[in-house]
């Protein structure tokens, strides 16, 4: 998926592995940079687990960015916060391959960097919700998450890391689930399991 958005949504035409580690990185950045910035709103791992998942089982996120830019390439136009909200739902800035259209949101997280007006980011999701409220679970309310971080990344004057606990990622399981379905019924690659102790049996199991 990490190779579409940067087909599609970067127009790269042949994405190296660097232009794919620039995404995964600035990701990566944006859920931890609470923990190591100041901030208006910090959050931690613990809060965020605590807020994201309302069952335990049901702990599968998927993350997006805004502004998505590539590696080396200069952001001219500074963004507003409402169109980082925008762009931070959009599909095409998520990194995992399942469309929130097809699903809805149970809890999600915004973590925010740069210099932003608090009461701005809460009027522009409290928005976003009441105008898809059709997109997220009634039965959890206020089930969106803001967190803010003063220091932006990079070359940015402003940023935002998105984490939302959707139905969607369904799309996925079922994927995975069909693609071990159909290579464990041709026994593909099970002795390099059963060579080392497995049991067969187990695999059975796990489907």
């Amino acid at each position: 998926k990490v190779g579409v958005v940067s087909f599609r949504t970067l127009k790269l035409t042949t994405p190296t592995f660097g232009d794919l580690n620039h995404l995964v990185a600035a990701v990566m950045s944006a859920s931890t940079c609470c923990l190591r910035f100041p901030g208006q709103l910090n959050c931690d791992l613990r809060k965020l687990a605590v807020n994201m998942i309302p069952f335990p089982r049901l702990h599968f996120f998927m993350v997006g960015f805004a502004p998505l830019t590539s590696r080396g390439s200069q952001q001219y136009r500074s963004l507003t916060v409402p169109e980082l909200t925008q762009q931070m739902f959009d599909a095409k800035n998520m990194m995992a391959a399942a469309d929130p259209r097809h699903g809805r949101y149970l809890t999600c997280t915004a973590l925010f960097r740069g210099r932003m007006s608090t009461k701005e980011v809460d009027e522009q999701m409290l928005n976003v919700q009441n105008k898809n409220s059709s997109y997220f679970v009634e039965w959890i309310p206020n089930n969106m998450k803001c967190a803010i971080c003063d220091i932006p990344p990079k070359g940015l004057k402003m940023s935002v890391g998105f984490m939302g606990n959707s139905t969607c990622m369904q799309e996925v399981m079922k994927r995975v689930a069909e693609q071990f379905t159909a290579m464990f019924r041709r026994k593909a690659f099970l002795h390099w399991y059963t060579g080392e102790g497995m049991d067969e049996m187990e695999f059975t199991e796990a489907e």
